[in-house]
């Protein structure tokens, strides 16, 4: 990949960052309240975003510049496995149907701002609600780490040496994020979109054309895998159990996250979320023509230094310079905005389940809010400081953890919603089961996000973050059933706990 300052790529950059740069402070005043001094209207933007907003900003967060860049690398490297993206981001939304409109009520009727809100609001458990919000905030933490190694690979590819890009880029994110709140990734999630839509669509149409079509793409990738003996561009019999169960473990992980339950939180209907979930597919569309870009590589001969600049590469020595930089903003702007909604997601969990449940009680709603704009200062500058100082695989090998430890609180969340059968101290033994126990096979299989399961003459590969659910689902329900009958008549039944102050 080229390395020297590219004029026109730069101009371009530079001209849609500053877009978005006085987009996100002139969100402070767009749909503006007589107050924004507190969490609902910092942390939710007032729980008033409609379809369409709901639908940037939520596609804003879930596909993300690492998604840009990772998903064409993993096809590169891989092949056809790296295309688990598209089953998960299909599965996930007849889950987000089914079940995030009945979680958005309940959170709006008694003025939740998190999940962890939501589970001590069920089950009246401290607790509980601590484990549920740490690992929100632990698992957040290399999520938002990961969107600056996106946006490092855009920058790299402009020709800038250092980390000193980086470094103003998430000051400005810092700064309109503190002042605008949700708002300010709301509104920039509309240009972000449609400006990754575009640079997608040109590549899928223009460069296949440059290399031969898509049979001299798919020949030339199929080539490259049999010449160094890993790979393909069909899934193998021996993947299709991995396969499967990493895509289903993703989808049930995606929405669980903090920054995907803040544009959930931020709607202004259930009926929003249903309309969502079934327009939400439309970035899966999306997803899949750019996993084609890691085919494509091995077509156009790339020389890589690393498999993340596969992207990159492409868009600078196939396009003209100018395009290549409208490519490059669009990936760095897709790192902007979910990291703003982790970033808050992250700060809503400290303050209203650490500062208010421990430290003040009787915390004021602009108290909240300015706690809140703080923590998002903090754990911005925690994500950048993982990057500079730390091994990038140190972010990768944490955020595969972190996928598996967002999933374990999954039966705490969701289980309450719809039954009233598990008690606090169950799904805590649940939850302790699949963290650490999950948390040990991925170390036990050297960082690996897939373990061997054998029973009997069967074997076969599977996704830890779905064994560790398992897992924790069945401790849960046999320690429930012995706190039952320990219990007897007084296990609690219903949702405890008064409403929290909207």
């Amino acid at each position: 990949m080229k390395t020297e300052l590219d004029i026109p790529a730069l101009v371009v950059f530079l001209f849609f960052f500053a877009l978005v740069t006085v987009m996100g402070f002139v969100a402070a005043r767009w749909k503006r309240p007589k107050n924004l001094a507190s969490l609902d209207e910092w942390g939710l933007g007032g729980r008033q975003f409609g379809t369409w907003i709901t639908w940037f900003l939520v596609g804003g967060d879930f596909y993300t510049a690492y998604t840009v860049i990772a998903v064409p690398s993993l096809v590169y490297s891989v092949g056809a496995y790296g295309f688990f993206a598209l089953p998960y981001t299909i599965l996930v939304y007849p889950f987000v149907f089914m079940v995030m409109p009945k979680l958005w009520q309940v959170a709006k009727d008694n003025g939740y701002v998190t999940a962890a809100d939501v589970v001590h609001g069920r089950y009246g458990s401290r607790t509980l609600e601590a484990a549920v919000a740490i690992t929100g905030v632990v698992a957040t933490m290399p999520y938002i780490a990961l969107q600056l190694i996106g946006m490092a690979a855009a920058v790299k590819a402009l020709g800038f040496e250092g980390e000193w890009p980086l470094i103003a880029a998430f000051l400005v994110l810092a700064l309109y994020t503190y002042s605008s709140g949700l708002r300010a990734p709301a509104l920039i999630a509309f240009v972000k979109d449609i400006m990754i839509y575009i640079a997608v669509i040109a590549a899928v149409s223009y460069i296949p054309g440059k290399l031969g079509g898509y049979a001299a793409v798919f020949t030339a990738a199929d080539e490259a895998f049999k010449a160094k003996g890993s790979g393909s561009i069909l899934l193998q019999p021996s993947q299709y159990v991995a396969y499967a169960t990493l895509a289903l473990g993703s989808a049930l992980a995606a929405f669980m996250y903090p920054h995907t339950l803040t544009g959930i939180f931020a709607s202004k209907s259930a009926t929003t979320i249903r309309k969502n979930a079934v327009l939400l597919p439309a970035y899966t569309l999306m997803l899949g023509l750019l996993a084609l870009l890691g085919y494509m590589g091995h077509a156009a001969h790339l020389k890589l230094a690393s498999n993340n600049d596969v992207v990159p590469a492409l868009f600078q020595n196939l396009f003209p310079g100018w395009f290549a930089g409208f490519a490059f903003a669009a990936i760095a702007i897709g790192a902007l905005v979910p990291a703003a909604v982790m970033s808050i997601g992250a700060a809503n969990l400290f303050t209203r389940n650490f500062w208010k449940a421990y430290v003040n009680p009787e915390v004021t709603h602009a108290g909240e809010a300015a706690v809140a704009k703080i923590a998002s200062l903090v754990v911005k500058v925690g994500a950048l400081l993982v990057i500079i100082y730390l091994p990038t695989q140190f972010a990768l090998d944490l955020q595969l953890l972190g996928g598996l430890w967002i999933l374990q609180t999954l039966p705490a969340l969701i289980f309450g919603l719809f039954t009233r059968w598990f008690t606090a101290p169950a799904l805590l033994a649940g939850w302790a089961t699949g963290l650490f126990g999950g948390t040990y096979l991925t170390w036990m299989d050297g960082l690996k996000p897939l373990h061997l399961i054998s029973v009997g003459s069967f074997s076969a590969t599977a996704y830890v973050g779905l064994i560790a659910l398992l897992a924790n689902i069945v401790v849960a329900a046999i320690v429930n059933v012995i706190v039952r009958r320990t219990a007897g008549p007084f296990a609690s039944d219903s949702w405890v706990g008064a409403p929290r102050a909207k």
